[in-house]
């Protein structure tokens, strides 16, 4: 079967490594010059399904509210004449209460823990490298207040089977030796010893590279106007390099999705929200983490990435904008420099935005459309490397006619 992929970040490209090992003739386009050049390419570098949730949550519109006054605030809103913005924001706050919340954090985290599996059964059937480590995630606090809602928290863990430690200040710092310099107080931390980390970038382009010498094309520089339909089935996808054909069709366009989708009568709540990142080369090993830390004050990953390290966070939701604004970048810089002061050079910091594909409630989109040859692959938001190989495994399922390993109930179309 010819299967048209659209979108060569690392959710196209997965769910194309799936499709492919099903003996599917593949295509995947992209608008970019290579694959994860877009969303995919500069994110916090964590495999975290033990942090997989929904941002929306009991009390978090009144966290908003306070952080619109703090000046490196984890969440930025910047108000638009747009009402797609205005209507997933309600979505957004209709989802933050206690029943929502528990059952999206439970879809998520079914998703989550699958995918990491497929991504580690990946990685042993291909030997792709990618500078992953497997040292875990270790989320520390700087107040008693942090502390106090990461011990409810661990009930939750508790509940999912996930397998965590909560830890005094001195026993983060064991993990982390390197958090011996930051200029903070620690009042503790929890570490989430089966999560990974590794470059999402680079395993996308080491597995698109895979994936060309098994003979899947990857037609980029190719912008993507419209999506053809003929009554219930879809004839092609319009582009700036003519018409593209296949017996099946699958959305991965992250953000872009929803432009695409809407002439169809597909309306999915999958809207913007924007991150940034910077990235040092590591100046002294023992003075950088040896894996990830969340830092839960300011909502700011730092990472290990072979011999540099990736610092991420923020989340501002503005629409479509894309640039790589250095002061806007200098929360997530800050918070780094001040956990691992001594890792590397922050004034030779390469910083970089992107635009996460958030869904209101928080899981992902997959599956079957209205349309018999149509299926969809997006909306993971923050959660997109952890979700991946997961995602693309479960379209492939489909598409090849089998039922996938978990129950999607919460995470398609017709079921939300």
């Amino acid at each position: 079967m010819k299967v048209l992929v659209l979108g060569a970040g690392v959710i196209g490209t997965a769910c194309a490594y799936y499709l492919s090992r099903d003996g599917h003739e593949v295509t995947v386009v992209d608008r970019q010059s290579g694959p994860a050049l877009e969303t995919s390419f500069g994110n916090a570098g964590g495999v975290c399904p033990g942090f997989a949730g929904p941002w929306a949550a009991p009390g978090m519109p009144l966290k908003v509210v306070r952080w619109l006054f703090a000046q490196h605030a984890p969440l930025m809103l910047r108000p638009r004449l747009d009402l797609r913005q205005w209507q997933w924001l309600a979505a957004f706050v209709a989802n933050c209460t206690a029943e929502r919340f528990a059952a999206n954090k439970a879809r998520m985290q079914r998703i989550a823990h699958y995918s990491k599996a497929c991504l580690v059964q990946l990685r042993a059937d291909t030997g792709i490298a990618y500078d992953h480590g497997t040292g875990g995630v270790l989320q520390v606090f700087q107040t008693e207040d942090e502390l106090a809602a990461a011990v409810r928290a661990t009930k939750v863990l508790q509940s999912f089977n996930v397998t965590h430690r909560l830890l005094d200040a001195a026993e983060a710092r064991t993990i982390e030796p390197a958090l011996a310099q930051s200029s903070v107080t620690l009042s503790g931390g929890l570490h989430l010893p089966d999560d990974e980390t590794g470059d999402c970038h680079l395993f996308t382009t080491r597995l698109a590279e895979l994936l060309r010498e098994r003979g899947v094309t990857f037609q980029t520089n190719t912008t993507i106007r419209a999506i053809l339909r003929e009554g219930d089935g879809i004839t092609g996808i319009a582009t700036d390099r003519g018409v593209l054909q296949a017996d099946r069709y699958v959305v991965a366009l992250a953000s872009e999705a929803p432009m695409l989708l809407r002439p169809l009568g597909i309306d999915v709540p999958v809207y913007p929200v924007k991150g940034y990142s910077i990235t040092i080369d590591v100046a002294d090993s023992d003075r950088a983490p040896r894996s990830s830390v969340m830092d839960e004050h300011s909502k700011v990953m730092v990472t290990r990435l072979g011999n540099r390290v990736r610092a991420a966070g923020v989340a501002e939701i503005s629409g479509y904008d894309r640039t790589a604004d250095r002061n806007k970048a200098a929360s997530v810089l800050h918070a780094a420099r001040t956990l691992f002061p001594d890792a590397g050079d922050y004034a030779q910091a390469a910083c970089w935005a992107g635009l996460r594909p958030m869904t209101p409630d928080g899981p992902p989109y997959l599956g079957t459309t209205p349309f018999r040859n149509l299926l969809l692959n997006i909306g993971q938001g923050s959660n997109g490397w952890t979700q991946a190989c997961g995602s693309g495994r479960i379209v492939a399922d489909i598409v090849d006619g089998r039922a996938p390993d978990i129950d999607l109930g919460g995470l398609t179309l017709a079921q939300r």
